[in-house]
């Protein structure tokens, strides 16, 4: 715990004006820029290990020579399927550059060329070249350390480690302060006038994810449950080459080793993305992972072939070259089998362009938001970009805002003993996940889905973390159930084609979930009748 002075303990009355619950970019990033303000940073992990890390790619950003703001934003808005906010996609674009300087000046390590310019990489969709890396596929490892280490150096930031979020608490749609449990599973709460929700996303309601175990969906939840609007919640984007040797979560196959040069092929050595897309290997990601999908379905097998890079692999990728070696598959001259893998949420708490919520005093940045710059189908590399546009937009949002010291305006949650993990029945709900609300979704199937998930919803006594993952999976399941259309990330096999009257976004509560929930289980029922 480090700070100007020593915190309070959790369950004490007195506490610092604004929290930020979530320890990785989007809140350290936050952290940071609240400069001078003091804060405290709750994360369920120690500090830097969240998915932030594992993210390979890098930041777009339009800083190359001949490249701009508006032929990135152009980019954002032709790949998110008709639905991007085309307002917050410029907006985005325009402050990438701004936030790429903030982040060398935090000591990010990005490449440089021999010029000593910054090198920059290209990634499906993109019709330039922008991504800024480190080492290949370091950026987020490189990111996170950058910035651990400048919060660490900062005396007004604390930070407790250890800490997982369960509830927002919210009174008179104002939040008052969140419940959680530490790290010995003692359940408290903390009193506050602002929180900023940076949780991150839901890989881990999927068997076969991208994403660390935490990726769950607890601050989506928390925020459904506090009554939030939620946006977008049935676009969830598989990443077409997880490295599919049996890993969870499953190691990933970056977008930029595609955009270098290396091919999908199926088991005939056939590159199967050619007839699929313009772009092949290079096309949206909804694309390419459907491509993949269907030649696994169809028995073909689907292959990550680096060899074209030669002995140079392992220098120009080495995560992905460690990852290939520990699983005892050499990638230099091996084709990586890949499967589609839960990557990353469009959808999430809905915010405005400041990262202001429906619950007044309750911000939200990073993958837990949903703030319409992806739309249906994220465009690469601008997932780490939008957590720091949003997480610098946040902090000017709250730097002009005065907030006095509180007490607890009701009784604090208490408790000691640690919840027992009902692990059996977390392993089913990824299972019906991936099965009826994966890469590809049908009305029998997302019926089913919202049969389950309503039977834990309706549990009073679920333990939390399933609970948490119930609620997360049904917002998930409802907007699927509702959107009969195919677009971007959202695939319905009954309804194959985009509808012109749907290309608009899913606004929804938790109780507008569990209306429609309730709906669709009760139709599906009469049908079988």
């Amino acid at each position: 715990m480090r700070g100007e002075e020593q915190q309070a303990p959790i369950g004490m009355a007195k506490t610092d004006n604004i929290l930020i619950v979530g320890g990785g970019l989007a809140g350290l990033f936050c952290a940071l820029k609240l400069a001078p303000r003091k804060v405290t940073v709750l994360t369920a992990t120690p500090l830097g290990e969240g998915a932030s890390a594992w993210a390979q790619g890098g930041i777009a950003a339009a800083i190359g020579e001949g490249d701009t703001p508006e032929d990135h934003a152009a980019d954002t808005i032709a790949c998110g399927g008709g639905i991007v906010d085309e307002s917050i996609a410029r907006l985005i674009a325009h402050e990438a550059p701004d936030r790429i300087h903030d982040l060398l000046a935090y000591g990010v390590p990005f490449d440089r060329d021999l010029e000593g310019k910054l090198k920059l990489s290209r990634e499906a969709a993109h019709r330039a070249r922008r991504i800024v890396r480190v080492g290949g596929d370091l950026a987020g490892k490189a990111i996170m350390q950058a910035l651990v280490s400048a919060v660490r150096a900062a005396a007004r930031i604390t930070v407790i480690e250890g800490w997982s979020l369960e509830a927002i608490d919210v009174k008179d749609n104002r939040v008052t302060g969140v419940t959680g449990r530490d790290a010995a599973g003692n359940l408290s709460s903390l009193p506050a006038s602002a929180v900023v929700l940076a949780t991150g996303g839901i890989g881990h309601l999927y068997s076969v994810t991208t994403n660390p175990v935490g990726a769950r969906g607890d601050g989506l939840a928390a925020a459904a449950r506090a009554g939030a609007v939620i946006a977008d919640p049935e676009f969830v984007q598989f990443h077409p080459t997880g490295i599919d040797i049996g890993k969870d979560p499953a190691p990933l196959a970056s977008e930029a080793i595609r955009g270098d040069g290396a091919l999908l092929i199926n088991k005939y050595g056939e590159r199967f993305m050619r007839a699929l897309h313009p772009d092949a290997e290079l096309g949206p990601r909804d694309v390419v992972a459907r491509g993949v999908f269907q030649e696994i379905a169809a028995g073909r097998g689907a292959f990550l072939d680096a060899r074209v890079f030669g002995v140079e692999l392992p220098d120009m990728f080495p995560t992905l070259y460690a990852n290939c070696m520990a699983a005892g598959l050499d990638p230099v001259t091996q084709p990586i089998p890949v499967a589609p893998a839960a990557h990353y949420h469009m959808g999430g708490v809905k915010t405005d362009r400041n990262g202001r919520t429906s619950i007044d005093g309750l911000w939200a940045c990073g993958e837990v938001a949903s703030t319409g710059s992806h739309g249906a189908n994220r465009l690469a590399s601008n997932s780490l970009l939008e957590a720091v546009v949003f997480a610098a937009r946040i902090a000017e949002d709250l730097q002009g805002r005065e907030f006095p010291n509180i007490t607890r305006t009701h009784e604090p949650a208490s408790g000691t003993s640690k919840e027992a993990d009902d692990d059996a029945s977390v392993r089913t709900l990824r299972d019906v996940m991936s099965r009826t609300v994966g890469v590809v979704r049908d009305a029998d199937g997302l019926a089913r889905a919202l049969a389950f998930l309503r039977g834990i919803d309706g549990q009073r006594h679920a333990p939390s973390r399933l609970s948490g993952m119930a609620v997360a999976g049904l917002l998930v399941a409802a907007a699927a159930w509702q959107r009969q259309e195919s677009r971007g990330s959202h695939e319905r096999t009954d309804y194959p084609s985009a509808k012109p009257a749907l290309a608009r976004r899913t606004f929804l509560t938790l109780a507008d979930a569990r209306r429609i929930a309730d709906e669709a289980v009760a139709n599906a029922v009469e049908a079988a009748v």
